[in-house]
């Protein structure tokens, strides 16, 4: 059995769950997971049983790659408008009920499927249901050919980390820095990078999704360093805090409350904990330490074909932590006039705990008494 073909097996039995006859994916990370199709243009509908084949609706561009890399779907050309080529894609479903992402579909793309579809004959219209992540749900769980890739990734990032953290010099600016790094992993095979590359030197650093810019990194000052490139549509992300030269009195303090906490969660976290609980666990010892007003984001994510999927690890969420599940894990401390620290590892979620993939080191720092 291929993965397509197990991957909508576990699609079916959530639409079961839901209650909906067929699902309409729209939502493009969603698209490629479920049919392999890598084009930019499609829309899918999987019925919810295995006795009617799944569609891919896309257009004349994406055909021949659409029937190569989806074989497991009939392939419904979008010619014309979208009237023209509705009711082919709708009709084996007949009067069912078709879910739709209410998570991706917009207010006006929904005006015009609910337009379209009302144009067609009764017997041939089915009725539009609203679904809540179902193919979200089965991304979480990953399987081992997307462990695989995400592995891969992860590894091409530590590489590329070390390349920048041996090349790197005072006087550089943090967008060469982070050009080094994509030079790095795009010349090595990456896709390209998950995301842009945070590189962001003393107090720019206590901007936690700070931009790199056209400005001097000095010695001495912490520079937060978050990146992850993308291997075959697969997402790494990994954070390290370095200094060059010699660093003040703060950094080896801050530094290992950070630490402590970002080991103390890698070590407790588990399966059947809620993400709110996992979060918990390195905000406790940040807290206690004095800074929990300085860690506002939350402790990680997971991620697969987006740097940021389900299930999020933070102090609002209601997600449960499952086997199967890939994480990141990364607390940090801010402090605006001084900068930031943030370490971060991606891992494996399984019965036994988590298991990092990244491979780069940590510091390793006794801090001074406060």
């Amino acid at each position: 059995m291929t993965a397509s073909a197990t991957r909508l097996d576990r699609i079916r039995e959530r639409l079961e769950q839901a209650n909906v006859d067929a699902l309409l994916v729209t939502n493009p990370h969603n698209r490629r997971y479920a049919s392999g199709f890598t084009g930019s243009n499609g829309w899918l509908l999987i019925p919810a049983t295995g006795s009617s084949s799944p569609a891919l609706a896309t257009d004349f561009r994406y055909l021949e790659q659409a029937a190569q890399e989806s074989p497991e779907f009939e392939i419904v050309n979008m010619k014309g408008g979208m009237e023209e080529w509705w009711g082919e894609l709708a009709k084996p479903l007949g009067r069912g009920r078709l879910g739709f992402e209410s998570n991706d579909v917009t207010v006006a793309a929904h005006k015009q499927l609910r337009d379209v579809n009302a144009k067609l004959p009764a017997s041939q219209r089915p009725a539009l249901v609203q679904t809540d992540q179902i193919v979200e749900q089965v991304r979480a769980l990953k399987d081992d050919a997307e462990l695989a890739l995400l592995r891969q990734a992860v590894a091409l990032t530590d590489d590329a980390f070390a390349h920048a953290q041996r090349t790197i010099q005072p006087g550089w600016t943090e967008q060469r820095v982070s050009w080094e790094i994509e030079q790095y992993a795009r010349s090595n095979g990456a896709d390209g990078m998950a995301f842009e590359s945070i590189v962001a030197a003393g107090p720019w650093g206590a901007r936690p999704h700070a931009r790199p810019r056209d400005e001097i990194i000095e010695e001495g000052q912490p520079i937060v360093i978050d990146m992850g490139a993308r291997w075959h549509g697969y997402c790494a992300d990994m954070t390290r805090t370095i200094v060059l030269g010699e660093h003040d009195e703060t950094f080896p303090r801050i530094y290992d409350i950070v630490l402590a906490a970002h080991e103390t969660a890698a070590q407790m976290v588990e399966p059947g904990m809620s993400a709110k609980d996992a979060d918990q666990l390195a905000r406790q010892v940040i807290t206690d330490a004095g800074y929990g007003d300085q860690f506002g984001h939350g402790l990680g994510h997971g991620v697969g074909l987006q740097i940021h999927e389900k299930p999020y690890l933070g102090t609002t969420s209601r997600d449960t932590l499952e086997p199967g599940m890939v994480i990141t894990i990364e607390p940090g401390i801010y402090l605006p006039d001084w900068g930031g620290v943030r370490i971060e590892d991606m891992g494996l979620l399984d019965d036994d705990g988590f298991h990092s993939f990244t491979g780069t080191p940590k510091l390793r720092m006794i801090a001074e008494p406060a």
